[in-house]
């Protein structure tokens, strides 16, 4: 993990084992204050996660594209 110049936490996901993932990130999401935020990394389009989150949290967060692939996407995921 490591620090953008917006201060925003970054998480690399790509060397995280597919089956834990979406739990680690679920787990950073949960330790967020409203307003608090990370950043997620990834080598494909983190859509699944998406629909994940909108199931589980509604309009409880803003999900922000900051990149688009085709060989990294990089998503800003804030708590409401």
């Amino acid at each position: 993990m490591s620090t953008i110049e917006s201060g925003a936490r970054v998480v690399d996901v790509r060397s995280v084992p597919p089956a834990v993932r979406h739990q680690a990130i679920f787990r950073i999401f949960g330790d967020l204050e409203p307003g608090q935020g990370f950043d997620i990394v990834n080598d494909y389009d983190p859509a699944p996660l998406h629909r994940q989150f909108v199931s589980l949290y509604g309009d409880g967060f803003d999900w922000d594209y900051l990149r688009r692939g085709p060989d990294i996407w990089h998503v800003r995921i804030t708590r409401g």
